[in-house]
């Protein structure tokens, strides 16, 4: 079961999901990249952070030291939904890019279970946001993070905080329900792209 908390924060309450009390912080797998790595898209195709995707979020993602990822992409026209300002859809799917992107940390390939997001002002088209996103928690499979999403710079103004559960699972999980012409394109592209970690099919 997913642990939930109410909290309130500006006097308004929102539910936050969070690592249950028998959590434990797991530890940076030793063939993890260094602090500081650019994490390549995990496939080119990707919305998030694929760079075949014209209207995509072309996200980058860094390793930070610990268990931390910091992301960042700019809003495009592409990406409004009320005139001028990022759609809150699509930010909610930078989160979910920027708290995956932990996974790269423990070399474990997981899945989104759960992404939770607090929207603390606009994003204007134009502006970057740069997210700082953190491991929160390990139970078993499930692995928990936070993560806020800064204007234009990492001490800039928060405009989105996000925390989530992800499922650890094997990688045979996304050959058996991906789209099979698209596992088999991807699997030929990875082997013209040898890398020295694979988490991703």
């Amino acid at each position: 079961m997913i642990a939930q908390r109410m909290a309130t924060r500006s006097g308004r309450s929102y539910l936050v999901t969070h690592p249950p009390d028998d959590a434990t912080m797991p530890e940076r797998h030793p063939n993890a990249p260094a602090a500081g790595t650019r994490i390549p898209p995990h496939y080119v195709k990707c919305f998030g952070c694929g760079p075949n995707q014209d209207s995509g979020l072309k996200m980058v993602a860094t390793l930070g030291g610990g268990l931390t990822v910091f992301s960042e992409f700019v809003v495009t026209i592409e990406h409004q939904g009320a005139p001028g300002l990022a759609h809150g859809g699509l930010l909610a799917c930078a989160f979910d890019e920027a708290l995956g992107a932990l996974n790269y940390l423990l070399q474990q390939p997981a899945v989104t279970a759960r992404l939770e997001c607090d929207f603390r002002r606009p994003v204007p088209v134009g502006e970057k946001l740069v997210i700082e996103a953190h491991i929160t928690g390990q139970q078993g499979r499930k692995i928990y993070g936070r993560a806020s999403g800064h204007l234009n710079e990492l001490n800039g103004p928060v405009a989105v905080e996000a925390t989530s559960l992800y499922i650890q699972v094997p990688i045979a999980h996304f050959g058996q329900f991906g789209r099979a012409e698209d596992v088999e394109w991807a699997r030929a592209d990875r082997s013209r792209m040898p890398r020295t970690y694979d988490i991703n099919p």
